[in-house]
């Protein structure tokens, strides 16, 4: 019995009979010879954490124009932070700590350049739309290519938990519901440190009836909502939050749309934003040929427009590209003769 095999099998002693074991997956959609030492949700991980679209996560935005501060959090941090608890509450619940490292390692891999804001300005330009969540899964069944494959070609579950972990939509798995909550717990709280690291908001600003249930700082609240999940949850084969935490945890999040995400000083640079996004995706129609052949090659043999090899550009762009190219596009530059 190699490594592999004698993990697959400890797992069902020391993880809850509900818990996702790695010999039950669905597997993936193409078949692979398996590693005689990782299991397929820790190569899944690992495939992911190797991958061009992770490293690029940090010269993305969460909600402040990540390159002008060193201690704002990127796209790459708020992952960190979601994996750390996510794996904490899944190790409490005795749940499978890989698929949810996974999961969460992977769920924002195709989010765009400028956070939020970039997306909403894809959604626009896109005919079909676009959702952060599924270009994420985009990236990982196409995208990411190597010799070896098209795409990462990751587990079900895996792919799953990734799709489904915002909005109303639902993972099939509990490890999957736990990326949801956690993705959730982390952009309130680490959002309301880079508020008033910003000075949009001060710590006396916060609602002193949700501080009161929550607690009055960044690391109390964290541990008030993982605290309420583990015991809503415990032996219980469910991911919940006790209603009160939830309720607080949900005005809260409805104090930081008002207060934050909305407010005009953060939402200052959106029509930049905009312009700068809608001005590369008209002119890369019109100019179709300048998109590198790197890029054009993923998608020889399938069937697509030019509007998705487009947003499937742009939304892998770094801020920072993605400004440089417009710069490089639009800015013109002076000659001369030697």
């Amino acid at each position: 019995m190699n490594p592999r095999e004698r993990f697959e099998e400890e797992e069902y002693k020391f993880l809850q009979t509900y818990a996702c074991h790695v010999k039950e997956s669905k597997g993936r959609k193409a078949k692979e010879e398996k590693c005689n030492i990782r299991t397929d949700f820790q190569r899944d991980r690992d495939r992911i954490i190797h991958s061009k679209s992770f490293r690029r996560l940090k010269h993305k935005t969460q909600v402040f124009i990540a390159p002008e501060g060193d201690h704002y959090r990127t796209r790459l941090t708020h992952t960190l932070e979601v994996c750390q608890i996510a794996r904490t509450i899944a190790r409490a619940l005795k749940l499978n700590e890989d698929l949810t490292e996974a999961i969460s390692l992977g769920h924002d891999i195709g989010h765009t350049p400028f956070g939020h804001n970039g997306e909403s300005v894809l959604d626009e330009l896109n005919p079909k739309g676009f959702k952060h969540y599924e270009q994420s899964l985009r990236v990982i069944d196409l995208l990411e290519t190597s010799e070896k494959r098209r795409g990462l070609n990751l587990t079900f579950e895996v792919r799953d938990g990734i799709l489904n972990h915002q909005g109303t939509n639902e993972a099939q798995t509990l490890e999957g519901k736990i990326v949801k909550f956690a993705d959730r717990i982390a952009y309130i709280n680490h959002d309301i440190d880079d508020a008033i690291r910003a000075g949009i908001i001060t710590i006396d600003d916060l609602p002193k009836d949700l501080t009161e249930i929550l607690g009055s700082s960044h690391s109390k609240r964290i541990n008030t909502m993982i605290t309420s999940i583990v015991n809503k949850s415990l032996d219980k084969g469910i991911v919940e939050m006790e209603d009160e935490i939830y309720k607080a945890t949900m005005n809260l999040r409805e104090f930081m749309f008002q207060n934050v995400y909305f407010n005009k000083i953060v939402k200052s640079e959106n029509d930049k934003i905009r312009i700068l996004l809608a001005q590369l995706f008209k002119y890369y129609l019109k100019n179709f040929d300048k998109i590198p052949s790197l890029h054009l090659d993923i998608y020889k043999g399938i069937e697509t427009t030019k509007e998705d090899i487009i947003t499937d550009y742009i939304a892998g762009m770094t801020d920072n590209f993605a400004i440089n190219q417009w710069k490089e596009i639009f800015i013109p530059k002076g000659w001369s003769i030697i």
